[in-house]
């Protein structure tokens, strides 16, 4: 009676999808392969968690229940609704192997570290400690000092991580992402070569490494089966964002699809930067014999918004085809804002949002969105010139301000100390000491077998410091306060804003007592770091609310009452940089659906027709002309209510366009 009553809350495809599967003639509860195309805004996260909860209401085990989302945010989600559906049934429902790829991966790599070659205690590097590792090899190989540039560590970290996770060659990955890097293939595959050796030296895996060792266990038929076993049911969220060793690794662990249910829409696929490919949610069906459930009723949007996403979407070429319906009724129409300029756009958008807080929509009801993070530059200044205070996403990560990193790599020393990086920005922390002062102190220290009695630093105080943190004695509670204690009055020497920055390591306190290890502490910050970066106008805290700014794809997953993208124009939406590309240029036009569905009520497309660019100092500023996004066909724009905005026209409201003038049958009648 319960099962069904938590179902009933369910439309009918949700409910097929939470209860695919039978009981089995040995009393088992068995599922065939399942898809679940789940359209925007269609309760996805539901629906699967509905399925989580069936699955324990038969009889699964929770701990024979492995989830696998991309953040640990949504994995906890996940897991408080499952529990919550599932009820007095099973009070206190938990799901130990729910988690992200990674996270997972670490998990395995602890339990079968011997078997794929590693010691217990290898370190996670974050991507800035990896990039920074990539350019000590990139510099001791003598590639930044070549005649013409070599390509900088940020890039060259991008390059390895697209050929590891697409598992192709560096010659496609240099050709598909990183043209202008082609003629360094050879160097870039030294680099390479010298930055394995050195992670295989330190007992150090990157982000890319844990899935590449993953799926390096995975194809030992052996360890594969022994993994596969674990598990009786395996659930993918965000399916559509895998890459090749992701797809690899869960074909290796239920080759035959039993027990495996993936929930992804192909229409919100725009992750191919970091190498997730739309192929694998396209081809699942086939490659597994799958059942496909879709999911096409919209709880989010009101139906005008949906029928510009509808329209937009279906143009492209290869999709599950799909038509989101709204449960929330017609609404409003969006409209798509012509503005003169960037400036005009700011300002076009400014009142626009200050109209709406005043129709009763906070301003965190409200989301500007765009493709790149520089498109809201001009915008930010026009926040910040009438005291509008922000929020933006997409920016610089939290964990890559140089004090966290300062704090965060003492930790980290203490937990491997084979760990060449954190310990090198640790020992240059200390007064005195340089760079060859630290060189010194490593080399005596990596003689001496790794021995802390042995380090030398130079500060008794240092070396109390570090011997009481990697003593595996001393307990976890209390290890983040001694170290910010000590760093106090470094940190007012080195950086200013000191109180700024020291609020900064109380939060980051406060998130490591919710830890019970330091290893997992410092592991998940390497695997889920904070997302969001604030440049808030005024003093944080000081307002009650703030607006919303976000990359297109920051803003994925998020929903917001009214929504402004800027720059819906060729060579934004599309990026210039897709032309030429079929495959990307669909992905952008995915992206823009991604944009259009996160508003719930109201949308606006806003379109300056020129871009000011003043890269050419000696001539002054310049304009270039931009065109009308080449996704806004015909069959889009009849959704659409076209505005013409003039600066200082009332509150936004605009111009709107008649209809149109019949030029074409004026033509015609010419020749009559």
């Amino acid at each position: 009676m319960e099962a069904a009553q938590g179902l009933q809350k369910l439309n009918e495809r949700q409910r097929e999808a939470a209860t695919w599967g039978e009981r089995a003639a040995d009393g088992a509860f068995r599922a065939g392969p399942l898809l679940i195309v789940a359209g925007a805004g269609t309760g996805k996260t539901d629906t699967l968690a509905h399925r989580v909860a069936h699955l324990v209401r038969e009889g699964v085990a929770p701990e024979r229940i492995l989830l696998l989302t991309f953040t640990r945010r949504a994995a906890e989600e996940m897991t408080r609704r499952a529990a919550q559906i599932a009820g007095a049934a099973r009070r206190g429902v938990r799901l130990p192997w729910a988690g992200t790829f990674h996270s997972v991966a670490v998990r395995l790599l602890r339990r079968y570290h011997a078997r794929a070659g590693l010691p217990h205690a290898f370190s996670v590097l974050d991507r800035t400690d990896a990039a920074d590792l990539l350019d000590v090899v990139r510099h001791e190989l003598g590639l930044s000092r070549k005649a013409r540039r070599f390509p900088r560590k940020d890039t060259c970290l991008a390059i390895y991580s697209h050929r590891v996770n697409t598992q192709g060659t560096l010659a496609a990955t240099l050709a598909a992402a990183f043209p202008w890097c082609a003629e360094w293939e050879e160097a870039l595959a030294r680099l390479f070569r010298a930055y394995v050796e050195r992670k295989l030296s330190s007992a150090a895996l990157d982000y890319d490494d844990l899935l590449l060792y993953w799926h390096a266990m995975a194809e030992d038929e052996r360890l594969a089966r022994e993994m596969g076993a674990l598990w009786d049911h395996v659930l993918v969220d965000e399916y559509q964002d895998t890459n090749a060793l992701q797809a690899g690794i869960l074909a290796r662990l239920k080759p035959s699809g039993e027990g495996l249910a993936v929930v992804g829409d192909d229409a919100q696929a725009i992750y191919s930067f970091r190498a997730a490919t739309v192929e694998n949610i396209l081809s699942f069906e086939r490659r597994f014999g799958a059942r496909v459930v879709t999911l096409e009723a919209n709880y989010r949007s009101t139906q005008q918004v949906l029928d510009a996403a509808n329209a937009l979407i279906a143009e492209a070429p290869r999709q599950y085809r799909k038509r989101l319906v709204a449960a929330r009724g017609e609404g409003e129409r969006p409209r798509f804002v012509t503005v003169a300029d960037d400036r005009a756009q700011a300002d076009y958008v400014v009142s626009r949002v200050l109209k709406k807080r005043e129709e009763g929509i906070a301003l965190r009801e409200q989301a500007v969105l765009f493709r790149a993070a520089h498109h809201s530059d001009v915008l930010e200044l026009e926040l910040v010139r009438r005291n509008i205070p922000y929020v933006k996403y997409g920016g610089f990560k939290f964990l890559e301000a140089a004090h966290v990193k300062d704090v965060l790599s003492v930790l980290r020393w203490a937990d491997n100390p084979r760990n060449r990086i954190a310990a090198w920005r640790a020992l240059l922390l200390l007064p005195g000491v340089g760079p060859k002062g630290a060189e010194r102190a490593l080399t005596a220290f990596e003689a001496s077998g790794w021995r802390w009695a042995a380090l030398g630093s130079g500060s008794a105080e240092f070396d109390a410091l570090i011997g009481w943190l990697a003593d595996p004695a001393t307990p976890w509670p209390g290890q983040f306060a001694r170290v910010r204690e000590w760093y106090g009055p470094i940190l007012e020497r080195r950086y200013d804003a000191a109180e700024v920055r020291a609020a900064d390591l109380a939060q980051l306190e406060r998130i490591a007592a919710s830890f019970g290890t330091r290893e997992a502490f410092l592991t998940e910050l390497a695997l889920d770091p904070p997302e969001a970066s604030s440049e808030l106008a005024g003093a944080p805290m000081r307002d009650e609310d703030w607006l919303v700014l976000s990359t297109v794809h920051s803003a994925k997953g998020r929903e917001w009452e009214a929504v402004y993208v800027l720059n819906v124009t060729d060579g934004s939406f599309p990026s210039d940089l897709a032309a030429g590309n079929a495959a990307q240029l669909e992905e952008e036009r995915r992206l823009l659906y991604v944009a259009i569905t996160r508003a719930r009520s109201s949308l606006e497309l806003v379109a300056p027709l020129r871009f000011y660019a003043t890269s050419q100092p000696r001539t002054g500023d310049r304009h270039v002309y931009g065109a009308r996004s080449r996704f806004l066909t015909p069959a889009v724009m009849r959704c659409l209510d076209e505005v013409v905005w003039a600066e200082g026209a009332d509150a936004g409201e605009g111009e709107a366009l008649g209809a149109p003038v019949d030029v074409a049958g004026q033509l015609r009648r010419l020749w009559a």
